[in-house]
């Protein structure tokens, strides 16, 4: 690795550690090794589908999340929070990419991407993004396929496990990149009058629905604006998350991530599935 590589990553947070145990891993040399957190079945379907495991990759960035305050009685989105924890975990995927780049990987499988809350504060945060760097030999896919980075120049990177992301080269398409989108929102209490007037019936709470759904929706058209830069024909394996962290009960975050997916080719068959029948009684 040289020095400018190494000046490159140390100016993007990754630590020398880290720059010196991917030098260990030497892939294509002799005598060299792999590091995956990929399952024992995992690894083989990655395999099979013709992509050879190069170490494992990680980036992380703990975050002092901001303050921002909401009206009591007013649905709205906390901007300052919302970008936080975006920014937050776009600083570990970034640095996860740089790390798979410094093995000259294809790609990254088999990503978590995980927050945990800190004892340093309650407003302090990890953001660690995980995942198995993976080289594409020329036969992947069956072949012919020149590059398999995104159109960014950046490996891609998926969350799907090992058995999906066989089925996804199968069928003859590519993961591009994750896409994510983030909506921290506060959720209006409810006036005194009208939490005594609920008591004992059965009724919508209109307020509390209207919050939770223009929330979901913005973290969506988030997560969908990413894939459309990313030039995707479309999401997979979308996961929409929701978590109140240590804001209380009426600030909460919907985190929307998934992959971003391409055809490997226009004239692109997807096999029909074979039918198999368990002999056991």
């Amino acid at each position: 690795m040289t020095e400018r590589q190494e000046t490159d990553f140390g100016a993007m947070g990754v630590p020398r550690d880290a720059i010196a145990r991917l030098a260990e891993l030497r892939p294509d040399q002799p005598g060299s090794i792999f590091t995956s957190d990929l399952s024992v079945n995992e690894f083989l379907l990655v395999r099979e589908a013709g992509f050879r495991p190069l170490g494992l990759v990680l980036g992380s960035s703990i975050y002092h999340v901001g303050i921002q305050f909401g009206r009591w009685r007013q649905n709205q989105e906390l901007d300052v929070l919302s970008q936080a924890m975006y920014h937050a975990r776009e600083l570990a995927m970034t640095r996860m990419e740089a790390e798979a780049q410094a093995l000259g990987a294809d790609g990254v499988v088999g990503v978590r991407l995980d927050v945990e809350m800190k004892e340093f504060g309650a407003d302090i945060a990890e953001f660690i993004a995980v995942g198995t760097a993976v080289k594409a030999e020329p036969d992947a896919a069956g072949g012919g396929v020149a590059d398999w980075r995104n159109n960014k120049g950046l490996p891609f990177t998926s969350d799907l496990s090992g058995q999906d992301f066989w089925t996804l080269i199968r069928a003859g398409y590519a993961p591009l990149g994750m896409v994510m989108g983030s909506c921290v929102y506060h959720i209006a209490h409810q006036r005194l009058g009208a939490v005594l007037g609920n008591i004992g019936r059965n009724v919508e709470i209109e307020q509390f629905t209207q919050a939770l759904y223009d929330a979901r929706e913005l973290a969506m058209t988030r997560m969908q604006a990413e894939a459309e830069a990313l030039r995707a024909e479309g999401i997979v394996g979308v996961q929409l998350r929701q978590h109140s962290h240590t804001w209380g009960g009426h600030t909460t975050e919907f985190f929307a991530i998934g992959t971003a997916v391409r055809p490997l080719r226009a004239d692109h068959v997807i096999e029909r599935p074979t039918m198999v029948l368990s002999l056991d009684a």
